[in-house]
């Protein structure tokens, strides 16, 4: 006999969604129906609408959420297991986006790069900063996570930029980091410690590419803008 309660049975509904997806791809559903059907995997005898129209709304839409660390979604009164789906669900996107890069040459995959890190750190609660360590032809040897920070500032240590790339045996760099206020405009201090750092290694013969900021409201390049 099964063990839902027939007058809250939303079997019909959560069936209906998932032939919308599985016939139409991700755009059939609108971004609270996304997070409605994920919910339906750990929440199952209770309609999952108003709670992802709720968790939408609080998080500031469905990237926020998706992005969200595990501490602010406990916060948010998400039970553990929905908690999970909604990691897993990043880390897949994430890893889809990753693999894009991976392997190839990053200078012609700027679009997906720029779409990875967008995914990876424009929706941060706090300032973070990575580090793309390239080989001689430019395919990514490792993406680091060097610093995480406060609302407005990631601590960047010079040596250690120059450290670790000599101990990979790096080629070039990319900087990035993120501006938890949505907006991507580059700071005095920004362009003042990409220049520190390009005077550091220039000697050893890396290279730095780019330093690139990430907002939600989009990236900035400091390449593009002629800042280094």
């Amino acid at each position: 006999m099964s063990d839902i309660d027939p007058a809250h049975d939303t079997s019909g509904h959560r069936a209906r969604l998932r032939s919308r997806l599985i016939e139409g791809g991700p755009d059939a559903l609108l971004d609270h129906e996304l997070v409605e059907y994920l919910l339906t995997f750990t929440i199952r005898r209770i309609d999952t609408k108003p709670i992802a129209r709720r968790l939408i709304d609080e998080f500031g839409g469905v990237g926020p959420l998706l992005s969200a660390d595990p501490e602010s979604l406990a916060h948010a009164n998400v039970s553990e297991a929905a908690r999970g789906a909604i990691l897993i669900a990043r880390a897949a996107a994430l890893r889809l986006l990753k693999s894009e890069v991976k392997d190839r040459p990053i200078l012609g995959s700027w679009q997906a790069l720029t779409d990875y890190l967008h995914a990876a750190m424009a929706h941060r609660a706090t300032e973070s900063a990575r580090v793309l360590h390239l080989d001689v032809k430019n395919v990514l040897i490792r993406d680091e996570l060097v610093s995480e920070g406060s609302v407005d500032q990631a601590a960047i240590y010079v040596r250690e930029v120059v450290r670790r790339a000599i101990e990979l045996h790096a080629s070039a760099l990319i900087l990035v980091h993120n501006h938890p206020s949505g907006d991507p405009s580059p700071s005095k201090q920004d362009i003042a410690l990409t220049r520190e750092i390009i005077a550091a290694c220039r000697p050893l013969g890396i290279a730095v590419h780019d330093h690139v900021i990430v907002g939600s409201k989009g990236h900035a390049s400091l390449r593009s803008m002629g800042l280094m």
